[in-house]
Protein backbone atom coordinates (compact mmCIF):
# COMPACT_ATOMS: atom_id res chain seq x y z
CA UNK A 1 0.00 0.00 0.00
CA UNK A 2 0.96 3.37 -1.03
CA UNK A 3 2.35 5.78 1.51
CA UNK A 4 0.47 9.09 1.47
CA UNK A 5 1.51 12.05 2.93
CA UNK A 6 -0.62 12.65 5.56
CA UNK A 7 0.07 16.64 7.19
CA UNK A 8 -0.23 17.61 10.81
CA UNK A 9 -2.48 21.05 10.92
CA UNK A 10 -5.61 22.40 9.33
CA UNK A 11 -6.46 22.15 5.52
CA UNK A 12 -6.26 25.54 4.56
CA UNK A 13 -9.23 26.72 2.57
CA UNK A 14 -7.11 28.30 -0.51
CA UNK A 15 -5.49 25.39 -2.08
CA UNK A 16 -3.65 28.21 -4.45
CA UNK A 17 -2.34 31.47 -3.85
CA UNK A 18 -0.71 33.99 -6.54
CA UNK A 19 0.13 37.58 -7.21
CA UNK A 20 0.60 39.29 -9.92
CA UNK A 21 4.36 40.57 -10.96
CA UNK A 22 5.89 42.19 -13.21
CA UNK A 23 9.01 40.18 -14.97
CA UNK A 24 11.90 41.13 -16.37
CA UNK A 25 14.99 38.72 -17.98
CA UNK A 26 18.00 39.82 -14.95
CA UNK A 27 21.94 38.55 -15.84
CA UNK A 28 25.22 38.62 -13.99
CA UNK A 29 27.93 37.05 -12.63
CA UNK A 30 28.22 35.48 -9.55
CA UNK A 31 31.66 36.07 -7.89
CA UNK A 32 33.79 33.09 -6.75
CA UNK A 33 34.31 33.04 -2.76
CA UNK A 34 31.32 34.11 -2.04
CA UNK A 35 28.33 31.98 -1.16
CA UNK A 36 25.48 30.89 -3.38
CA UNK A 37 23.01 32.78 -1.22
CA UNK A 38 24.96 36.50 -0.89
CA UNK A 39 25.85 36.25 -4.34
CA UNK A 40 22.20 35.61 -5.60
CA UNK A 41 20.92 38.26 -2.81
CA UNK A 42 23.13 40.84 -4.20
CA UNK A 43 22.54 39.96 -7.55
CA UNK A 44 18.88 40.56 -7.52
CA UNK A 45 19.78 43.53 -5.40
CA UNK A 46 21.37 45.30 -8.33
CA UNK A 47 18.28 44.51 -10.61
CA UNK A 48 15.86 46.30 -8.24
CA UNK A 49 14.00 42.82 -7.67
CA UNK A 50 12.40 41.47 -4.23
CA UNK A 51 11.84 37.92 -6.05
CA UNK A 52 11.77 35.45 -8.65
CA UNK A 53 13.66 32.78 -9.94
CA UNK A 54 17.32 32.17 -11.49
CA UNK A 55 18.83 29.25 -12.81
CA UNK A 56 22.31 28.31 -11.60
CA UNK A 57 23.09 26.06 -14.52
CA UNK A 58 27.08 25.47 -14.82
CA UNK A 59 27.64 26.64 -11.47
CA UNK A 60 30.83 25.36 -10.00
CA UNK A 61 31.00 25.21 -5.98
CA UNK A 62 33.29 23.89 -3.47
CA UNK A 63 32.15 22.96 -0.95
CA UNK A 64 28.71 22.20 -2.50
CA UNK A 65 26.14 20.82 0.35
CA UNK A 66 22.68 19.36 -0.31
CA UNK A 67 20.12 17.22 1.19
CA UNK A 68 17.49 14.79 -0.39
CA UNK A 69 14.24 14.49 0.98
CA UNK A 70 13.34 11.83 3.41
CA UNK A 71 10.88 10.46 5.85
CA UNK A 72 9.91 12.34 8.59
CA UNK A 73 11.04 10.52 11.88
CA UNK A 74 9.44 13.31 14.26
CA UNK A 75 6.03 12.09 14.43
CA UNK A 76 4.91 15.82 13.15
CA UNK A 77 5.65 16.32 9.89
CA UNK A 78 5.16 14.49 6.65
CA UNK A 79 8.64 14.29 5.13
CA UNK A 80 11.63 15.79 6.26
CA UNK A 81 15.44 15.83 4.77
CA UNK A 82 18.51 13.60 4.62
CA UNK A 83 21.74 14.25 6.34
CA UNK A 84 23.83 16.57 4.69
CA UNK A 85 25.61 15.07 1.48
CA UNK A 86 29.18 16.35 1.15
CA UNK A 87 31.06 15.46 -2.03
CA UNK A 88 34.55 16.16 -2.15
CA UNK A 89 36.38 18.78 -4.46
CA UNK A 90 34.73 21.63 -6.48
CA UNK A 91 31.12 20.34 -7.77
CA UNK A 92 29.62 21.38 -10.92
CA UNK A 93 25.49 22.43 -11.31
CA UNK A 94 24.39 20.65 -14.10
CA UNK A 95 20.58 22.32 -14.43
CA UNK A 96 19.17 23.92 -11.14
CA UNK A 97 16.43 26.26 -10.41
CA UNK A 98 15.87 28.36 -7.74
CA UNK A 99 13.00 30.52 -6.38
CA UNK A 100 14.08 33.34 -4.96
CA UNK A 101 12.53 35.88 -2.27
CA UNK A 102 13.03 36.90 1.61
CA UNK A 103 12.63 35.18 5.12
CA UNK A 104 13.36 36.68 8.22
CA UNK A 105 14.57 40.10 6.94
CA UNK A 106 16.92 38.68 4.54
CA UNK A 107 17.35 36.93 0.76
CA UNK A 108 16.56 33.79 0.87
CA UNK A 109 15.85 31.04 -2.23
CA UNK A 110 14.68 27.49 -2.68
CA UNK A 111 16.38 25.43 -4.76
CA UNK A 112 16.56 21.96 -6.79
CA UNK A 113 19.14 20.92 -8.67
CA UNK A 114 21.28 17.95 -10.76
CA UNK A 115 25.05 17.53 -10.27
CA UNK A 116 27.74 15.27 -9.49
CA UNK A 117 25.58 12.51 -10.73
CA UNK A 118 22.38 13.00 -8.37
CA UNK A 119 19.93 15.67 -7.48
CA UNK A 120 18.72 16.96 -4.64
CA UNK A 121 17.66 20.31 -2.81
CA UNK A 122 20.62 22.88 -2.59
CA UNK A 123 22.02 24.54 0.58
CA UNK A 124 22.80 27.75 -0.25
CA UNK A 125 24.87 29.25 2.38
CA UNK A 126 27.00 26.10 2.84
CA UNK A 127 28.17 25.86 -0.90
CA UNK A 128 30.32 28.48 -2.39
CA UNK A 129 31.46 29.72 -5.79
CA UNK A 130 34.50 28.28 -6.88
CA UNK A 131 34.72 30.29 -9.83
CA UNK A 132 32.94 33.47 -11.42
CA UNK A 133 29.38 32.08 -12.90
CA UNK A 134 27.36 34.22 -15.08
CA UNK A 135 23.81 33.42 -14.27
CA UNK A 136 20.17 34.71 -15.26
CA UNK A 137 16.74 34.42 -14.28
CA UNK A 138 13.75 36.27 -13.93
CA UNK A 139 13.41 39.29 -11.20
CA UNK A 140 10.34 41.27 -9.73
CA UNK A 141 10.27 44.68 -8.44
CA UNK A 142 7.08 44.06 -6.56
CA UNK A 143 6.48 40.50 -5.81
CA UNK A 144 7.97 37.86 -4.06
CA UNK A 145 8.38 34.68 -1.73
CA UNK A 146 8.46 34.95 1.48
CA UNK A 147 9.24 32.44 3.92
CA UNK A 148 6.47 31.53 6.44
CA UNK A 149 5.33 29.78 8.91
CA UNK A 150 2.32 27.57 7.17
CA UNK A 151 0.24 25.35 9.28
CA UNK A 152 -0.94 22.68 6.93
CA UNK A 153 2.52 21.16 6.98
CA UNK A 154 4.01 22.53 9.98
CA UNK A 155 6.99 23.72 7.58
CA UNK A 156 7.79 27.21 6.39
CA UNK A 157 7.13 27.53 2.84
CA UNK A 158 7.70 30.11 0.62
CA UNK A 159 4.69 31.80 0.00
CA UNK A 160 4.35 34.57 -3.26
CA UNK A 161 3.58 38.19 -1.36
CA UNK A 162 3.24 41.70 -2.95
CA UNK A 163 1.02 43.98 -5.16
CA UNK A 164 2.13 44.01 -8.57
CA UNK A 165 0.38 44.91 -11.40
CA UNK A 166 2.32 43.13 -14.37
CA UNK A 167 1.38 40.36 -16.41
CA UNK A 168 3.30 37.16 -14.85
CA UNK A 169 2.73 35.58 -11.96
CA UNK A 170 4.23 34.07 -8.47
CA UNK A 171 2.12 31.23 -6.94
CA UNK A 172 2.65 28.50 -4.57
CA UNK A 173 0.13 25.49 -4.88
CA UNK A 174 -1.09 23.69 -1.75
CA UNK A 175 -0.90 19.68 -0.89
CA UNK A 176 -3.33 17.44 -2.64
CA UNK A 177 -3.93 19.63 -5.51
CA UNK A 178 -3.16 17.67 -9.30
CA UNK A 179 -0.29 19.82 -10.68
CA UNK A 180 -1.55 20.21 -14.08
CA UNK A 181 -5.28 21.07 -13.18
CA UNK A 182 -4.29 23.50 -10.58
CA UNK A 183 -1.88 25.05 -12.69
CA UNK A 184 -4.73 25.42 -15.56
CA UNK A 185 -7.06 26.50 -13.32
CA UNK A 186 -5.05 29.38 -11.86
CA UNK A 187 -3.93 30.38 -15.30
CA UNK A 188 -7.54 30.83 -16.10
CA UNK A 189 -8.08 32.76 -12.74
CA UNK A 190 -5.80 35.65 -14.07
CA UNK A 191 -6.66 35.03 -17.53
CA UNK A 192 -3.45 33.58 -18.99
CA UNK A 193 -3.64 30.86 -21.98
CA UNK A 194 0.06 31.12 -23.03
CA UNK A 195 3.28 31.03 -20.50
CA UNK A 196 6.54 29.32 -19.50
CA UNK A 197 6.21 27.69 -16.42
CA UNK A 198 8.72 27.64 -14.17
CA UNK A 199 9.38 26.37 -10.55
CA UNK A 200 10.44 23.74 -7.53
CA UNK A 201 8.27 21.58 -5.01
CA UNK A 202 7.21 17.89 -4.25
CA UNK A 203 4.72 15.27 -5.70
CA UNK A 204 3.45 12.33 -3.65
CA UNK A 205 4.07 9.67 -5.67
CA UNK A 206 5.25 10.66 -9.12
CA UNK A 207 2.93 9.53 -12.59
CA UNK A 208 4.31 10.44 -16.10
CA UNK A 209 2.40 10.05 -18.96
CA UNK A 210 4.50 7.55 -20.66
CA UNK A 211 3.09 4.82 -18.07
CA UNK A 212 6.61 4.98 -15.70
CA UNK A 213 5.89 5.75 -12.26
CA UNK A 214 8.28 7.03 -8.83
CA UNK A 215 6.61 5.42 -6.00
CA UNK A 216 8.08 7.47 -3.12
CA UNK A 217 5.72 9.65 -0.86
CA UNK A 218 8.50 12.38 -0.75
CA UNK A 219 10.21 13.26 -3.46
CA UNK A 220 12.31 16.94 -5.08
CA UNK A 221 11.58 17.85 -8.30
CA UNK A 222 12.38 21.40 -10.65
CA UNK A 223 9.93 21.83 -13.83
CA UNK A 224 12.09 21.38 -17.12
CA UNK A 225 10.78 23.10 -19.95
CA UNK A 226 7.06 23.39 -18.84
CA UNK A 227 4.76 25.39 -20.91
CA UNK A 228 0.93 26.39 -21.00
CA UNK A 229 -0.88 26.49 -24.63
CA UNK A 230 -4.15 27.53 -25.11
CA UNK A 231 -4.78 26.89 -21.18
CA UNK A 232 -3.78 23.50 -21.36
CA UNK A 233 -0.31 22.29 -19.33
CA UNK A 234 2.67 19.97 -20.61
CA UNK A 235 4.43 19.64 -17.13
CA UNK A 236 8.12 17.80 -17.58
CA UNK A 237 10.11 17.72 -14.85
CA UNK A 238 13.80 16.32 -13.35
CA UNK A 239 12.55 14.86 -9.41
CA UNK A 240 14.83 12.65 -7.05
CA UNK A 241 13.25 10.26 -4.46
CA UNK A 242 14.59 9.84 -1.30
CA UNK A 243 16.80 6.96 -2.50
CA UNK A 244 18.73 9.03 -5.12
CA UNK A 245 17.14 7.82 -7.83
CA UNK A 246 16.34 10.43 -10.57
CA UNK A 247 13.94 10.51 -13.00
CA UNK A 248 13.02 12.90 -16.02
CA UNK A 249 9.52 12.96 -17.93
CA UNK A 250 6.49 14.42 -18.43
CA UNK A 251 3.54 14.19 -16.36
CA UNK A 252 0.09 12.38 -16.30
CA UNK A 253 -2.72 14.67 -15.99
CA UNK A 254 -4.77 14.11 -13.00
CA UNK A 255 -2.38 11.49 -11.40
CA UNK A 256 0.15 13.97 -9.10
CA UNK A 257 -0.43 15.62 -6.05
CA UNK A 258 1.20 17.97 -5.22
CA UNK A 259 3.55 16.16 -1.85
CA UNK A 260 4.27 19.38 0.85
CA UNK A 261 4.46 22.77 -1.91
CA UNK A 262 5.17 23.69 -5.63
CA UNK A 263 6.34 27.33 -5.89
CA UNK A 264 5.32 28.45 -9.69
CA UNK A 265 6.36 31.45 -12.05
CA UNK A 266 4.24 31.78 -14.52
CA UNK A 267 6.05 34.09 -17.41
CA UNK A 268 3.22 34.96 -19.82
CA UNK A 269 3.94 34.91 -23.46
CA UNK A 270 2.34 36.23 -26.36
CA UNK A 271 -1.11 34.33 -27.75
Amino acid sequence: MKQRMIHPGPRAAERAAAVRAALRPIAGVLPAGQTVMAAVGDLFARHGCKGGLVWLDGVTCDPLRFVLPAPSTDGIHAAWYSATHAPDGPVTIRRATATVGWKDGAPFLHCHGTWAGTMGHLLPFDSVLAEDAPVHGLGAPDAWFEALSDAETAFTLFTPQGNGAGTGLLARIRPGEDVITAIETLAARHGIAKARLHGVGSIDHVRFADGRRLDCHATELRLDGATLAHGRATIPIEVVDIAGTIMRGTLERGANPVGVTLELLIERTKE
